[in-house]
Parts: C-alpha cells; structure tokens; sequence
C-alpha cells in the first residue's frame, strides 16, 4: 500500500531542500525522521511535516499496517513559481533577485513480506 503527501509552494530552493532529501531517500520512516531531527537545515522540518503526513494518510486508508515497516519509495522536490524582486545597486541601477519556491513531494510504502 502507497500513500502520498505534498507540499506546495515552501519558500526555499529546491536545490537547498533536495541536499536533505537526498540524505533520507529509501530509508524507513522512523529512521528518516530520527535522522531529519538531528540535521540542523530549515529544509528538514519542511520533510518531517510531510513525512508525517504521508504516515497519517496510510493509516487512516489502510488499518493493519504496522508503522515500522513504512519506508520512503520516492522524494522528490519540483521548482514552484518565483518571485521577482529588485534590489538597488551601484550608480543608479537595480539588479535582479528570484526568490525561489519549491513542491515537495513524498510517497511511502509499506513492505511486501
């Protein structure tokens, strides 16, 4: 059984969120999470709040899963819309800032056997 969990439009880069995601790919839940509190990046809490999700959304489909055995089948983190500011410069002009937005999404399963 899957479950999946999303969040949209998370002010961080992706490139920033997918460096902590890539650490816990394939892990189990539990570990993951244990893992995700011990790293000191904004990006980890943006994880754990969807890791948590995604657990509550298999619980609540399927009743006879056993919580040690969820582990994560597939993360990955899409690019969401940026913000274009401008910042003053030198001699008059004004220089560009994006300001990056990310979608993260996870599916985890439980293991067959």
């Amino acid at each position: 059984m899957e479950a999946i969990a999303r969040k949209r439009f998370i002010r961080q880069s992706p490139y920033k969120i997918r460096y902590v995601l890539n650490m816990v790919k394939g892990l189990k839940v539990d570990a993951a999470i244990n893992k995700l509190s011990l790293t000191n990046k904004k990006a980890s809490t943006y994880i754990i709040e969807v890791l948590n999700s995604a657990v509550s959304n298999m619980m609540n489909s399927e009743t006879d899963v056993n919580s040690e055995s969820i582990f994560i089948k597939t993360a990955y983190v899409d690019e969401g819309p940026v913000m274009k500011r401008f910042r003053p410069a030198a001699m008059g002009r004004a220089t560009g800032i994006r300001k990056r937005t990310s979608h993260l999404t996870i599916i985890i399963s439980s293991e067959k056997g």
